[in-house]
């Protein structure tokens, strides 16, 4: 998170707002909704394109002076040190040449013409210094002429044809909108006019405006910015992010209004997206390395979105692979408790309940039926208490063990939960009779990542009922602090505690 302090926003969620708008959508919200087409696909991380192509691209390479090795000195020059060492370490210097020549940014990637030209003449210059340091170090003579000539027209061809292919897919992805970052701008007037002016006059920006959204009444706004609808509020842009795909909000308030800003990121900061204040007319001037840029547009970071580009690979290959081998490994315990549930109540074994995911979109989850079926409370409205006639003798055993969670492991290979994360509450959950985001002022701040089977807050205890709203409230705080602090050595931590953590079942009924 960034300037501001998530206890700062909650605070100032939970005092009186001057604007009553605020406080409800504008009923703009169909508008929004009308404008917006059906949720796209999800953007494709520039991070991680770069980062893929660098990957394949050192892989290709070290794989072809292999290869012409084996062709042309098989029987002539041993695969020794040296050779290996040229294998390797040529690729990884051309790569950090085409590095620091931008080959790897996207516009760059996008035009196989300019990218040819900046990758023949790195490749080039790879050689080049890998020849003076042989001659320097009185080596060359270990070497193959023939294989280095071969190498170095092969190589290039092969990278020229490697990145066409590259741009054609990014092409195609282009026009899908893979690579916009949907952006709605917070604010009108001259500001947002001049922002948005700025960011239309650079094409490879990667900013595609959605629409405009402003707390102050249509008496005082325009309902046309800079070309660009007022779609309502940010009550009606909270609605507008969980329906359709937004990337960015852009504030193009002043840093001098900083009641309107917190009271507004008071209900932004639930939403899994990046959020900057615009600095492009700001009177303050920082030191640019105070600054991120979208293009050449100076930001202030406010919120970055939980888990981005390599960080999303990691937890999603770690939440399929371990899923996978733990649904395997599980599999006769599995086995046992649907023969139990089977044979000990009428109905169904598994059971499946309807729950907020990522982003408050609505998931179903799996678990083994533990409630007699006519009595089972699918939005979980009742709370489930100690000795509650509705759960079953076997249940209760497997409430109790958290045995009837096993069934989710088929949610994470499916992709629609984490191992570990923050988890799933039911739709019409309560704590004090009350609904839980009624309770918690930003309860669905849980949101902004995956939820999970198991997660920090139910290893330190807070798992089970939450007749409290106490209890609840422990619970969020647990699960904001695993989100700000994500990483896979922090999953791996929850998950070797989720054992010994179940034996602790004075709340789980």
């Amino acid at each position: 998170m960034s300037a501001f302090d998530v206890r700062d926003l909650l605070k100032v969620a939970s005092e009186p707002v001057a604007a009553p708008h605020l406080d409800a959508p504008s009923g703009k919200a169909p508008v929004a909704e009308a404008v917006a087409p059906p949720r796209p696909a999800g953007p494709i991380s520039t991070v991680v394109l770069a980062g893929g192509v660098r990957a394949a691209e050192f892989v290709a390479m070290a794989l072809l002076a292999l290869a012409l090795h084996q062709i042309l000195l098989r029987d002539a020059a041993p695969l020794d040190a040296a050779y290996l060492a040229a294998i390797l370490g040529l690729p990884a210097l051309a790569v950090t040449l085409f590095q620091l020549a931008g080959t790897y940014r996207l516009a760059i990637l996008r035009d196989p013409f300019r990218g040819g030209l900046r990758l023949a003449a790195a490749w080039t210059l790879a050689f080049l210094l890998v020849a003076g340091a042989m001659v320097m170090a009185k080596v060359a003579g270990d070497y193959s002429r023939l294989w280095l000539a071969s190498l170095y027209g092969a190589g290039l061809a092969v990278l020229v044809v490697g990145r066409c292919l590259v741009a054609r897919v990014i092409a195609r992805q282009t026009a899908k909108g893979r690579f916009d970052r949907r952006t709605a701008i917070v604010g009108g007037g001259t500001a947002a006019e001049e922002l948005i002016a700025s960011l239309e006059a650079q094409a490879d920006s990667g900013i595609r405006i959605v629409g405009v959204f402003d707390d102050r009444g249509d008496i005082r706004a325009s309902d046309v910015v800079a070309g660009y609808p007022k779609l309502g509020n940010v009550s009606d842009l909270v609605a507008y992010a969980r329906t359709s795909r937004l990337d960015l909000i852009v504030f193009t308030l002043p840093i001098s209004a900083e009641g309107r800003i917190l009271q507004m990121l008071a209900k932004l900061w639930v939403l899994p997206i990046d959020i900057r204040l615009s600095a492009h007319t700001a009177k303050l001037r920082l030191r640019p390395r105070a600054y991120s840029y979208l293009g050449s547009v100076p930001v202030l970071d406010v919120f970055d979105k939980p888990i981005a580009d390599w960080d999303v690979v990691a937890k999603t290959v770690f939440d399929r692979f371990v899923g996978l081998l733990a649904l395997i490994a599980l599999s006769p315990v599995m086995l046992c408790v649907a023969l139990a549930v089977r044979l000990t109540s009428a109905g169904p074994v598994l059971f499946r309940q309807k729950r907020h995911g990522f982003n408050n979109e609505l998931i179903e989850v799996f678990k083994f039926r533990s409630m007699y079926v006519d009595q089972c409370d699918r939005g979980a409205a009742q709370l489930v208490t100690k000795g509650d006639p509705r759960v079953t003798p076997v249940g209760r055993f497997i409430r109790k063990t958290s045995l009837d969670e096993l069934p989710q492991l088929f949610n994470v290979v499916k992709g629609d939960l984490s191992l570990v994360g923050p988890r799933p509450h039911a739709l019409q959950a309560k704590a004090a009779n009350t609904l839980y985001d009624q309770v918690v002022d930003g309860y669905f701040a849980r949101h902004r990542v995956k939820p999970g089977i198991t997660g920090w807050a139910q290893v330190n205890g807070w798992r089970g009922e939450t007749d409290t709203s106490e209890k609840l409230q422990r619970r969020v705080e647990h699960d904001l602090y695993y989100i700000e602090n994500w990483s896979v050595l922090f999953d791996i931590k929850i998950l070797i505690a989720t054992p010994f953590a179940l034996f602790k079942t004075q709340n789980a009924y």
